[in-house]
């Protein structure tokens, strides 16, 4: 059975998209990101497609792309836009398909929606975190909140150097199990991609 994963952060910058780049190459999956706002010239559809060697994904256009790197509701309204959910259709595929959401999972897409509420309840989710000053905290609440909605977070993926102290709290004390790590490493190619995709795959069927 295909299965869908989204992919979400708990903040900004963590690595999400280069996440998201190994996991559709190591599923040859579909990739789609619901909401891009700014670098519309380089969108994160562009960066994990050049990322991808395989021959089966397809990249999806989003529902929303804005014109600012802000928060969606921010963005959409100095494109004078209103993001509703019922805009945000996911894509019809009969492939696995990997989710990017933006930012972390209380990002508000309007006045009352949020990137939580892109979610499904049978979707695998997985937490991108990385190590700074408050981490712990960001990483705990995220996969709180996902489980006060009744969300199963499938793992955890950390990103940036190894922190083994935060790291066993975390898987401790979430009780998600950690798929592994993308290391500091000095560039990303399709090379070094698919690399990651063969260490990611078994941990992720």
């Amino acid at each position: 059975m295909k299965e869908t994963y989204f992919i979400t952060g708990i903040s900004t910058d963590v690595g999400k998209t280069i996440a998201s780049a190994i996991l559709v190459e190591a599923l040859e999956a579909d990739y789609w990101k619901p909401i891009q706002a700014g670098e519309l010239e380089n969108t994160d559809t562009h960066k994990v497609q050049s990322l991808v060697s395989n021959a089966t994904s397809k990249f999806h256009k989003s529902a929303f792309d804005l014109l600012t790197p802000m928060s969606p509701h921010a963005a959409a309204e100095i494109d004078d836009l209103k993001i509703s959910l019922e805009k945000i259709i996911r894509p019809k595929t009969k492939n696995n398909l990997i989710i990017e959401g933006a930012g972390g999972l209380l990002v508000p897409l309007n006045k009352k929606d949020t990137i939580l509420d892109l979610i499904h309840s049978k979707d695998k989710v997985i937490v991108v975190s990385r190590h700074y000053l408050g981490s712990i905290n960001h990483t705990l609440m995220t996969i709180e909140l996902l489980k006060q909605k009744k969300i199963k977070v499938f793992g955890i993926i950390f990103s940036g150097d190894e922190n083994i102290s935060s790291e066993t709290i975390i898987e401790q004390m979430s009780g998600v199990s950690i798929l592994g790590r993308i290391e500091e490493e000095p560039y990303f190619d399709a090379n070094v991609v698919k690399e990651y995709a063969e260490q990611f795959i078994e941990k992720l069927r």
